[in-house]
């Protein structure tokens, strides 16, 4: 990401950091949520109450000290506090993520028009009593799409729309540059914002830092980083997510024990919590508590410094995948709870198909690519971020390679510390870390250009943008972009998602699930997602 538009490189690495890099107990790079905890009490709880005007406390495994700004950020705790404070013109549901009307009244009859038209909805104002209108629209859409700007946003918008132009002070329209239908579910990432808020000097600095105004059914009615967030039912909200909580604590708990301790136990503090550790489940369960999980892209996956030999070499890269015991790995680091990669995208995705390269079990075959790439007495030292789960797998990877004779150290840091050193260019052979794309949708074209593309920060990290194979990867993605018919564009981001898994480069070892733990005698409606957070838009008290 570029500088430009008074994006700082650390506002840069909290967008990211946050981004589902390190998605299930970590976050991505930077502003990642789960990189710091903090304390388990806090000065503002948002006052009991009793009956159902009582706190929900909510507890959640990331940092709430990421960027807030909707355009920029990838912080689990915000992304999902923000879908409780903004809306898009549509929004999503969690699970099945089927969009639905938000601030625009009705989903566009026809997904394949090159142009849609939005109706705001009558009355909807923002937390601060203003009226939305299609200035706001514009605005945050002017924002996303400016070529001066870099936004995490961009990345999802900018190859498929063209323009969004105010019709009056109520409807707005889409110009697309071709017809996108998986836009459609999209607009939810881009949440709107008040132009009379966001306008002012300094600030989207501010939304960084945690200023967050939107005309949700929640307000943010106060924020500590490091220790919570109070979210207050707002009275003014019209939509149809119709708040069933008069105020949410959301308790930021990176450490696991201290989650874990939070929700459970005669005296529990807290109602729900996310990213609970395998190992604790049947203890919470025995106490009581419901515990389910979701599973869909979250992954542990191993990133190449393709600039640093022999790792330029695709089979030195193929033989490291094919000699982890993956299965081993699930059995005992994930408890069962995930499953080998087969794919880049994980089995349950609509476009999923078995790769062409599929890195079975085979140390043989390992030793062999190995000896073909003319490498031996290899040394490598694992950078991986310190996500607990991402740490408890490192030890069968470290064991899997030393037994090919590969002389494996690992060195599990801060996820900070992991993505600054990817900032600042700074030499290493291999990152081991988690993503979870899911995060921003479900749609193969998304997630495959979250990780891949000529201007990606992952290939920048993995120095491999500008290799043949990956220009010709590159053209190949944006060929499927633009392609109108379903089943022929599902069958072309399968062809070229072959040519990532022999490639190698950032690919996926497994996929496993998050869990979410909550006193189901308590709250109903919940719904364990497969990506880091909670959703309360749709749950209430028993």
């Amino acid at each position: 990401m570029s500088s430009a538009a008074g994006v700082s490189a650390p506002q840069r690495r909290s967008v990211l950091k946050v981004a589902g890099v390190l998605g299930a107990g970590a976050v991505l790079p930077a502003g990642v949520a789960g990189c710091s905890g903090g304390p388990e009490s806090t000065n503002d709880t948002g006052g009991g109450g009793s009956g159902k005007d009582r706190t929900l406390t909510a507890v959640i495994g990331y940092g709430n000290d990421g960027s807030w700004d909707p355009t920029q950020t990838a912080s689990a705790f915000s992304m999902a506090a923000n879908n409780h404070i903004y809306e898009g013109l549509l929004d999503t549901d969690p699970i099945s993520r089927k969009p639905y009307p938000a601030l625009g009244t009705e989903i566009p009859k026809d997904p394949d028009a090159t142009t849609w038209r939005f109706s705001l909805r009558p009355g909807a104002t923002f937390h601060d009593g203003k009226p939305v209108t299609a200035d706001d629209v514009v605005f945050v859409f002017d924002r996303i799409l400016d070529p001066g700007t870099q936004t995490l946003a961009k990345g999802f918008f900018e190859s498929w729309l063209k323009e969004v132009r105010k019709v009056d002070a109520r409807t707005v329209e889409l110009v697309l540059k071709f017809p996108f239908p998986d836009g459609v579910s999209r607009l939810t990432l881009a949440k709107v914002m008040p132009k009379h808020v966001f306008s002012r000097a300094g600030a989207w600095d501010e939304a960084v830092k945690g200023l967050a105004v939107g005309s949700g059914p929640y307000r943010q009615s106060a924020h500590h980083p490091k220790s919570n967030t109070v979210l207050e039912a707002f009275d003014g909200y019209n939509g149809s997510r119709k708040p069933a909580f008069r105020k949410m604590n959301w308790l930021t708990i990176v450490d696991a024990a201290g989650r874990v301790a939070k929700i459970s136990g005669v005296g529990a503090g807290a109602q729900i919590a996310d990213n609970i550790p395998y190992a604790n489940i049947p203890r919470l369960e025995q106490g009581g508590l419901r515990v389910a999980g979701g599973s869909g892209m979250n992954n542990l996956f191993l990133m190449f410094n393709t600039r640093h030999k022999p790792f330029d070499d695709v089979r030195v890269r193929q033989a490291l995948h094919y000699a982890i015991d993956s299965e081993k790995l699930v059995r005992v680091a994930l408890k069962g709870h995930g499953e080998p990669a087969s794919s880049f995208l994980d089995h349950g995705n609509p476009s999923y198909r078995r790769a062409k390269t599929v890195y079975d079990y085979d140390p043989g075959k390992a030793k062999a690519l190995l000896k073909a790439a003319g490498v031996k007495d290899l040394t490598i030292e694992i950078l991986a971020v310190n996500v607990s789960w991402v740490v408890d797998c490192l030890p069968t990877i470290k064991a899997s390679w030393d037994a090919i004779g590969v002389r494996t150290t690992l060195a599990p840091q801060e996820t900070t510390a992991v993505f600054t050193k990817m900032d600042q260019k700074r030499d290493y052979q291999v990152v081991a870390a988690a993503s979870n794309p899911n995060q921003f949708g479900v749609d193969a074209d998304l997630i495959m250009h979250y990780n891949y593309g000529p201007q990606n920060l992952w290939m920048r990290y993995a120095r491999w943008g500008g290799h043949p194979v990956a220009k010709q990867l590159f053209r190949d993605m944006d060929q499927a972009t633009r392609e109108p018919d379903a089943a022929r564009k599902r069958a072309m981001v399968q062809d070229y998602i072959d040519v990532v898994a022999e490639q190698a480069v950032l690919y996926p070892v497994v996929h496993n699930e998050l869990m979410t733990a909550w006193d189901a005698r308590k709250l109903e409606g919940i719904r364990a997602q497969p990506y880091p957070g909670i959703n309360l838009l749709q749950a209430r008290w028993v």
